[in-house]
C-alpha cells in the first residue's frame, strides 16, 4: 500500500502534482493550466525521469547517459521524501517539500502570488552530516514533460522563444522549432542539448535570462526567468521521449561555480520565475509582467513615471561643463521634463576612463562648483542627478594603489582587469564604506535624487579571494551588491536608481526587483532603436524601460516625432540639444512630453501586444501595443518600406474598440481606417522612417 499521497495543488489557475512513491521517491508531474489527465506516463523508467530537483555533488557518479546534460545527478536521484508544508503568507500560496540523502537536507520552495500564474522558485540545501559535500550543480526549478499533451512528436509541436542581447542591439526575440534548433529525436534521449547560458559579471550579455516554450498540442506558453545578477544556465533536452527544462544560477561546468558545503552550512540557490499559460507567447509575457509588478520594490518613480532629461547621448557625450549644462536645463525644464541627469565626466578635467574612483567634482568643468548646477537645476523645478559607475576603480586612479588587493577581484593572484577598470568586490565592508561614503556626500552635499549606475566592464569569472571556486566568489559578490543596494534604499527611499551596463548589458530581475529603471540600449540611431524597444517590454515592465528621444540639431519633424514614439509607451529618457534646435520642432518635443504625461499612469498597469509579431531588426514595419483598462495604445513605425500602408490584426479588440484617434501628434496627416467587425486596423503613413501612436478607447 502506498505510504505516502501525491502533493495535488490548485491555485491561480496553476495545477502544480507532486507523485509521492512507495520508496519516497518526488517527481514533478504536472505544472499547467489545465488540470491533469488520466496519466499516460504508465512505465515506471519514464516517470522517474519528472525530477523535482538535480542535484550534482563531486565525487558521485551521474547515473545516466547524459554528455554535458544534468541527468541522473547525484545525490540528486536518491533524495527522499520527508515532508512538505503548505501554507500561505502576504504574497500568496508557498509550498515547501523536504527531501534528504544522507544528511544532505534539500527543499524545494514554490511562491505562489495571488491572482498570477507564476511561481517563484529556489532549492535550499542544508549540510547535516559530518563531512563537507561539494556541490557542482542545483537546479532552481525542473520541469519534465513540458511538450507532453499531443498526439505526435515534441519535434512538431514546440517553440521556443529566446531574447538575444548585445550592445545597441538589445532584446531581439527569434523563435524556433526544436528540430530548427538541432534537437530532434533520435532515440528514447539523445545526448543534445539547447543550452543557454551567461558568465560573468554580466548578466545579460548575449541573451536576456528568461525564454518561453509554446505547445501547440495543448495551446500553452511556459515562461520563466532566472532572477541573478551574475552567472546563470538554463537547458532544455529530452529523457525517456519528454522534453524537460532545467533552471539554474551558476554552474561548474558553465560558470566556474563549485561549492564546498561544510558540515551545519546553507546554500541558497538563486530564484527563479516561472509560470504557465493558456494562450501563446504574448498572454505568458502579460502575467509575468504582473508577476514582476508583484516583486519588485513598492516605488513612486514606477507609478508617476517622470519624465528624465540626460546629457549624454547625442547631446554632450560625456564633456559636461556649467556652460554647456545651463542652456540645457532652461530648454529641457521649458520642454516638460521633470530630472536633468549629469551624465559622465563630470568629475575629470581631462581622460577619465581608466581614472574613475574618487569622484569628487572637476573644479575646471564646473568653476562655482557642481552645486551651483544642481542648484539650478532645481531652481528650475527639475531634481537633479548624475551619473556613477561604482563597482569599478580605474586602474590610475589614485585609492586603487593606496588599497590592498582584497578591494577587488583577483583570479592566479592578480587584480582582475577589463578595460581598464578593476572590480571592486562588494563582501569587503571597506568597499561598503567607500560605496556608502560616496552615495552619502553626493546626495547630502548636491541634494541629487537620481542616480545612473552604469557598469562598464565584464569582469569575468569571479574571484578566489574567500571562495571555493571563482564561481563561489562572484555569486558571493552578487548577493553583496545586492545588500548594498537594499540598505541604500533604506537610508534614501525616495532616490531612483537606473541600471545601466552599456545600455542593457546587465537586464536581470535581481537587480529590476529593486531598481526602478533600466537603460535599455545604447544605440544612438534612433532608426534602429525601434526594432530594440518595440521588443522590450516581454524582458521588463514598460514603466522601467528607459528609451532613448534624442533629436538632431537638424533634423526633421519626422525625426522628432520617430524619437518620441519610441519612448512613449515606456519612459522616457529625452536628450539632444534642445537649445539649439528649431521652435517648430521643439514645439513638437514639448507636445509630446505633454501627451506622455496625461497617459503615463494608465502606462504603469498596461500589458503588451503585438499586431505584427515580435519584432526584429530589418523588418519594414514594427508595431507594439499597450492594453489599459480603458484604453490601448498603440505604436506604429515605418521604416524602410515601400509600402505606405500596413493591416494590423488586433482580435482582441474588435467589437469594443469605440474610438481610435492619433495620439502623437495630433495633426491630421496619417489615414487610418477601423473595422469593428473584423478587428483590422489599415494605416497610412506618410513617408518612411515615420512614426505615430494611437489611442483606442475600450468598451468595458
Amino acid at each position: 500500500m502506498k505510504q505516502f499521497a501525491n502533493i495535488s495543488i490548485h491555485e491561480n489557475g496553476l495545477y502544480f502534482e507532486a507523485e509521492v512513491t512507495d520508496s519516497r521517491d518526488v517527481r514533478l508531474l504536472h505544472f499547467s493550466p489545465f488540470p491533469p489527465v488520466a496519466d499516460k506516463l504508465e512505465a515506471e523508467e519514464v516517470r522517474r525521469k519528472f525530477r523535482i530537483v538535480e542535484i550534482q555533488a563531486t565525487g558521485l557518479n551521474q547515473d545516466d547517459h547524459h554528455g554535458s546534460k544534468y541527468t541522473g545527478t547525484l545525490p540528486g536521484y536518491r533524495l527522499k521524501y520527508v515532508t512538505h508544508h503548505d501554507g500561505r503568507n502576504a504574497h500568496g500560496r508557498k509550498l515547501e517539500i523536504v527531501m534528504e540523502d544522507d544528511g544532505l537536507v534539500v527543499t524545494v520552495h514554490y511562491q505562489f502570488f495571488d491572482q498570477i500564474p507564476v511561481v517563484r522558485a529556489w532549492t535550499e540545501v542544508v549540510n547535516h552530516s559530518n563531512s563537507s559535500i561539494a556541490l557542482e550543480y542545483i537546479s532552481s526549478f525542473a520541469l519534465t514533460g513540458i511538450a507532453k499533451g499531443g498526439d505526435t512528436s515534441w519535434e512538431h509541436q514546440g517553440r521556443l522563444s529566446v531574447a538575444h542581447n548585445t550592445w545597441h542591439g538589445e532584446m531581439q526575440w527569434r523563435s524556433h522549432t526544436m528540430p530548427e534548433l538541432g534537437l530532434t529525436r533520435a532515440n528514447n534521449s539523445s545526448l543534445k542539448r539547447l543550452s543557454y547560458s551567461t558568465s560573468g559579471t554580466w548578466s545579460s550579455e548575449g541573451f536576456i535570462p528568461m525564454g518561453c516554450f509554446e505547445n501547440s498540442a495543448q495551446g500553452t506558453a511556459l515562461i520563466w526567468q532566472i532572477e541573478h545578477n551574475g552567472s546563470w544556465h538554463w537547458e532544455i533536452s529530452d529523457a525517456a521521449n519528454q522534453l524537460y527544462l532545467q533552471l539554474s544560477g551558476p554552474t561548474e561546468n558553465e560558470n566556474h561555480w563549485w561549492k564546498k558545503l561544510a558540515p551545519g552550512e546553507t546554500f541558497v540557490a538563486v530564484p527563479v520565475g516561472v509560470g504557465i499559460v493558456k494562450g501563446g507567447f504574448e498572454q505568458a509575457v502579460g502575467q509575468l509582467t504582473r508577476y514582476r509588478r508583484a516583486i519588485r520594490r513598492p516605488n513612486r518613480d514606477n507609478e508617476r513615471l517622470p519624465v528624465i532629461f540626460n546629457d549624454y547621448m547625442n547631446c554632450l557625450f560625456a564633456d559636461p561643463t556649467t556652460e554647456k549644462i545651463i542652456p540645457l536645463v532652461d530648454a529641457s525644464a521649458k520642454a516638460g521634463c521633470e530630472y536633468y541627469c549629469i551624465d559622465a565626466g563630470w568629475y575629470t578635467d581631462g581622460d577619465w576612463w581608466d581614472s574613475v574612483g574618487l569622484w569628487e567634482p572637476s573644479q575646471q568643468r564646473f568653476p562655482g562648483g557642481l552645486k551651483e548646477v544642481t542648484d539650478y537645476i532645481r531652481s528650475k523645478g527639475m531634481v537633479p542627478g548624475l551619473w556613477l559607475e561604482l563597482e569599478v576603480m580605474g586602474i590610475r586612479c589614485p585609492l586603487a594603489s593606496q588599497v590592498s588587493d582584497d578591494w577587488f577581484f583577483v583570479r592566479h593572484g592578480e587584480r582582475v582587469i577589463d578595460h581598464g577598470r578593476y572590480q571592486l568586490d562588494y563582501r569587503n565592508p571597506e568597499v561598503v564604506k567607500y560605496a556608502d561614503e560616496v552615495m552619502d556626500r553626493l546626495i547630502g552635499e548636491l541634494g541629487i535624487g537620481y542616480i545612473k549606475m552604469d557598469y562598464n566592464i565584464n569582469a569575468g569569472i569571479g574571484t578566489e579571494i574567500d571562495a571555493d571556486s571563482f564561481g563561489d566568489g562572484l555569486l558571493q559578490h552578487n548577493r553583496a551588491y545586492l545588500q548594498w543596494l537594499d540598505n541604500v534604499f533604506e537610508r534614501y527611499p525616495e532616490l531612483v536608481i537606473e541600471n545601466c551596463a552599456s545600455g542593457g548589458m546587465r537586464m536581470d530581475y535581481a537587480l529590476l526587483s529593486r531598481l526602478s529603471i533600466q537603460s535599455s540600449s545604447d544605440q544612438t540611431d534612433y532608426r534602429k532603436y525601434a526594432a530594440i524597444v518595440a521588443g522590450a517590454p516581454a524582458a521588463l515592465t514598460p514603466e522601467q524601460c528607459a528609451v532613448w528621444s534624442y533629436p538632431l540639431r537638424d533634423g526633421t519633424e519626422e525625426e522628432v516625432i520617430f524619437n518620441l514614439v519610441n519612448c512613449m509607451l515606456m519612459r522616457v529618457h529625452q536628450s539632444g540639444h534642445l537649445a539649439e534646435i528649431s521652435p517648430n520642432r521643439f514645439e513638437l518635443i514639448r507636445e509630446g512630453l505633454e501627451f506622455y504625461k496625461k497617459i503615463r499612469n494608465e502606462l504603469a498597469v498596461g500589458l503588451p501586444f503585438w499586431p505584427l509579431g515580435l519584432p526584429s531588426y530589418g523588418d519594414s514595419w514594427l508595431s507594439l501595443g499597450l492594453r489599459c483598462e480603458s484604453t490601448a495604445y498603440l505604436a506604429v513605425w515605418r521604416l524602410e518600406s515601400d509600402e505606405d500602408t500596413v493591416e494590423l490584426l488586433l482580435p482582441e479588440l474588435k467589437h469594443k474598440t469605440t474610438a481610435i484617434r492619433c495620439g502623437y501628434p495630433q495633426r491630421q496627416d496619417c489615414d487610418w481606417h477601423w473595422d469593428r467587425e473584423s478587428g483590422k486596423l489599415t494605416i497610412s503613413m506618410p513617408s518612411i522612417h515615420s512614426a505615430r501612436l494611437f489611442e483606442l478607447l475600450i468598451e468595458k
